[in-house]
């Protein structure tokens, strides 16, 4: 089992591959990643605000999902595993008016069959506006 992101995987092959359905749907764009990590972005529109004219508090936890969750599964053997989300949590801490927030999920532990995932989501000022932590399972597919 890998413990750690491949370093053959680019930008531009996340957003080649893994941006659709939800993903393309609100406009999320992967922008890096590394050993222990995968960042995106999200427009602050029309698709992810809520009535008041600020992010939407679920935009933000899929946007932190979707960010956990790519990290695991490129942390694994996906031939014999696949990384299912098992719990995730989310403090809202500043809102967000328009732009882009900018996410990026850091690995807190990368286990056998569970990973951990730190996500801080930021405005355009580079103010954090939610924090998440993501509980992945590392399922046998047989």
């Amino acid at each position: 089992m890998k413990q750690s992101i491949p370093s053959n995987i680019t930008v531009e092959w996340l957003n080649n591959n893994l941006a659709t359905n939800m993903i393309s749907h609100l406009g999320i764009e992967y922008t890096g990643c590394g050993s222990d990590y995968v960042s995106g972005k999200m427009p602050v529109d029309q698709r992810t605000m809520q009535p008041m004219n600020i992010l939407h508090g679920g935009a933000s936890v899929v946007l932190a999902e979707t960010l956990g969750s790519v990290a695991s599964n490129l942390c694994i053997d996906t031939d014999n595993y696949f990384a299912a989300g098992q719990s995730i949590n989310a403090n809202h801490i500043k809102s967000a008016h328009g732009g882009y927030v900018h996410g990026i999920a850091k690995a807190i532990h990368i286990g056998r069959t569970s990973h951990i995932w730190e996500i801080k989501i930021s405005n355009e000022a580079n103010e954090l506006v939610c924090i998440s932590r993501l509980t992945v399972s590392i399922l046998d597919k047989k």
